[in-house]
């Protein structure tokens, strides 16, 4: 067992919690960075062949160039650009070890994981949000044919699928899987595709829709699943389709119940759950612990990028540094 003692330890190991990394190690800082799955875990589980919306500097930490074939780089190249950070930094790092507490100590804050002890002074929170589904609620969700992650189209060739969800994932999915043959049925709350959808891509999903090749239907939602159909309650009422599989693209959220435990006071005035931090230092309610990335946004994930909160590392070391 090594050090066990730090001036900071950082919770997540994505590309906003290893640029933390290189800040605090800037800084000449004791730190660790913990991940409870793989390195940049988010990134491995989105689907095999995804391809980013943002161009590759856009997507750079600690002036490590990332080079792509492509103007937009695919997730392979981004685990590949990642280790290479990881590794030119000599940062670190302890993979598959998942924080189960914080607690304050007497100088600062004592962390429990599944495999260790740590005590700390400053802790970093930059966990994303990937790992929990926002759930329907709806009987039959908890059936194998039901996907909350979407990986590729193969295993769907030939299925009538169900894909709820109106955003890019749900159109990618949708036009993936329609194009491997799979009958696809689109499920959507509101009257139209979010406007956020990927401008290349909206014609090709309109025109589909439109030419009734992958039916839509909108201001309508799952009512229940079961093996071998779907119930859809739309604006004519409730119908049933044949279905094999659905593929739930409905979002992700934050570990609200770790930001809780931690003593993060949570926006419940309104669905957001935003937790409390300052904006310039990101800094929460409690003194010594500071959010990062994507998790600042609570449920408005879609406000958070890799791109527009590579600063908050900048910010928060700067704070701590000055302390």
């Amino acid at each position: 067992m090594g050090k066990t003692n730090f001036d900071l330890i950082i919770i997540g190991a994505g590309p906003i919690g290893l640029a933390c990394g290189i800040e605090a190690k800037k800084k000449n800082l004791s730190y660790l960075i913990i991940e409870k799955g793989c390195l940049v875990n988010s990134i491995f589980h989105y689907p095999v062949n995804m391809t980013f919306f943002s161009t590759s500097e856009r997507l750079e930490i600690g002036d490590v160039p990332f080079i792509s074939h492509g103007v937009k780089p695919t997730r392979t190249e981004a685990l590949e650009y990642y280790r290479r950070v990881k590794t030119t930094w000599d940062l670190n790092v302890n993979l598959y070890e998942k924080v189960n507490q914080i607690e304050r100590g007497e100088n600062g804050f004592n962390v429990g994981t599944a495999k260790d002890f740590y005590t700390c002074k400053n802790i970093i929170i930059s966990t994303g949000f990937f790992d929990y589904e926002n759930k329907m609620n709806i009987p039959g969700e908890e059936l194998p044919k039901v996907k909350h992650y979407y990986d590729e189209p193969h295993p769907y060739v030939e299925q009538k699928i169900v894909v709820v969800g109106g955003g890019n994932s749900a159109v990618d999915v949708a036009l993936e899987t329609f194009r491997r043959g799979s009958q696809v049925t689109m499920v959507l709350r509101k009257d139209n595709l979010e406007k956020g959808v990927k401008y290349w891509v909206r014609p090709d999903i309109e025109n589909r829709i439109n030419e009734g090749s992958i039916k839509a239907y909108f201001n309508s939602e799952l009512t229940e699943i079961r093996q071998k159909e779907v119930d859809i309650k739309t604006q004519e009422g409730i119908i049933t389709i044949e279905n094999d599989f659905v593929l739930a693209m409905t979002g992700y959220h934050p570990d609200f119940e770790f930001l809780n435990d931690a003593g993060i006071n949570l926006n419940s005035h309104d669905s957001t759950n935003i937790p409390q931090y300052d904006p310039d230092t990101f800094e929460t309610n409690v003194k010594g612990i500071y959010l990062a990335g994507v998790v600042c946004g609570g449920m408005e994930t879609g406000r958070w990028f890799i791109e527009n909160s590579r600063y908050h590392a900048e910010n928060i070391l700067n704070h701590i540094a000055s302390k």
